[in-house]
């Protein structure tokens, strides 16, 4: 039988607190009803012998300490899942927003997820290609990575998103085992309005399931959206045997809530006020990326944050570059410019795309040619200072290549319309014309056969 609690202890922002609860179990779902019969809910964060701490998803404002009924329901909070998520829109709850429905299925998940064992997992092989060419060419996304964006306030992370959603795709047979789940955390309402139009224009919302949670909702929320999403995630890649693309923005929102919580809590701060717990949460996000012995399916992960003040060591990046494998990095220097996406090819990586590239993946230039482009391009900063003391005219005929192959590289490679979708074949194409600018003495990591097969022909 359900026991039901008529008295609390203590409500402060987003907490309950409650005295003499025997048997509560951390992670419980909780049921609150308020005398005048509004319903909320809350989950047990701290059990401290008999005393028991509740974060109620919707706040505290307006509960009484008498007169309100708290029930416990002995389990976790979980979802239904079914095929049927695909093509549907949900808040940061699981709750469908768009008109279609519940979704009635026999199986629930819990949105913690399950815990993957080590040794069942596969290493990531293979590509997703996303039709940007800086990303495909210089920092290949690999089924069952997990690959941030570092960006910056003010930057297009979004356009970028929305780019990478509409364009993203298997190569050949696999394409109908495509999904993609979408999940905005804290965002406002243009950004939201923006997304839904942009999906239902280019034609994807079949093959996407989205989690829209806007930022005038309740801070538990934002806590509990990515849960959700990755969740749905986990359904649709080891029970559907689907490749899953999770698309987070902006995990410096999910952050900031983690703080506000932590603070009410009143728990001791960490660098800059955020959580001792931080990593350790974000790799319970994090690390559901990835793939299963015995599963057709994947789960890869992007992850987009805004870093404040462009300050990459800020507690939320620093900890997501420990977790990931790689980052991509926008440049405000570049969007300045008016070269879209900005994205700065120098201090981004992907630290699993030597094993999704080469001649059974991609194509068996692909690893040359882009040591090559990183290389060069690093030159080019070298020489653009160089330049800026002695003047442009003064450089040697090698140099003004590198200067003019920096122009063409930013100009050609790297700014790409918002609506513009290369293929891999084509963006390596573009690799080897760029480089054709620079003196064939120049191009010390490439190996000659690929030089005499691609460069002189």
């Amino acid at each position: 039988m359900k026991v039901k609690y008529l008295k609390l202890d203590k409500a402060e922002g987003p907490l309950i607190v409650m005295d003499k609860v025997p048997e509560a179990i951390y992670g419980e779902m909780v049921e609150i009803v308020l005398p005048e019969g509004e319903n909320r809910t809350g989950q047990v964060v701290q059990v401290d012998e008999d005393r028991v701490i509740i974060e109620v998803f919707q706040g505290s404002s307006g509960i009484s300490l008498h007169d309100v009924s708290v029930s416990f329901s002995g389990k976790p909070m979980e979802i239904p899942v079914s095929l049927e998520v695909l093509g549907r829109i949900f808040n940061g709850m699981a709750e469908p927003i768009d008109g279609a429905g519940r979704i009635y299925s026999q199986k629930s998940f819990n949105i913690n997820g399950r815990p993957m064992n080590p040794i069942a997992r596969l290493y990531p092989r293979n590509y997703i290609q996303t039709g940007i060419s800086t990303i495909d060419g210089l920092m290949t996304l690999i089924r069952g990575q997990k690959l941030p964006i570092f960006s910056g306030d003010g930057l297009p992370h979004n356009e970028l998103a929305a780019q990478i959603v509409k364009q993203a795709r298997l190569s050949g047979e696999e394409s109908g085992d495509f999904a993609i789940v979408f999940t905005a955390i804290g965002i406002k309402h243009d950004e939201a309005d923006f997304f839904l139009k942009v999906f239902d224009e280019s034609g994807v919302m079949d093959r996407m399931t989205m989690f829209l949670n806007l930022a005038e909702a309740p801070v538990m929320e934002r806590i509990i959206t990515p849960r959700c999403a990755l969740t749905a995630a986990e359904y649709l890649a080891f029970e559907c045997d689907k490749h899953v693309l999770v698309i987070m923005t902006d995990m410096t929102s999910y952050c900031e809530a983690l703080r506000e919580v932590s603070s009410a809590r009143e728990e001791v701060p960490s660098r800059k006020g955020y959580p001792g717990y931080l990593y350790s949460d974000l790799a319970s996000l994090y690390e559901r990326a990835g793939m299963l012995k015995g599963s057709k399916g994947s789960i890869t992960q992007i992850e987009i944050l805004t870093m404040p003040n462009d300050d990459i060591t800020h507690p939320v990046p620093d900890l997501t570059g420990y977790i990931t494998e790689g980052q991509i990095v926008l440049s405000r220097t570049l969007h300045q410019m008016g070269i879209n996406p900005p994205i700065n090819i120098l201090p981004s990586l992907s630290r699993l795309m030597k094993d999704g590239i080469g001649k059974e993946f991609t194509r068996e230039d692909h690893s040359d040619i882009a040591n090559q482009i990183f290389s060069s391009y690093s030159k080019v900063q070298e020489i653009r200072a160089l330049a800026q003391i002695i003047g442009e005219d003064e450089l040697s005929n090698t140099d003004q290549s590198y200067m003019e192959f920096g122009r063409q590289f930013e100009e050609k490679f790297v700014h790409q319309d918002f609506e513009e979708y290369r293929n891999m074949g084509q963006t390596l194409d573009i690799m080897w014309e760029l480089i054709r600018i620079l003196p064939e003495q120049e191009l010390n990591r490439i190996d000659p056969s690929l030089l005499q097969k691609y460069f002189r022909k």
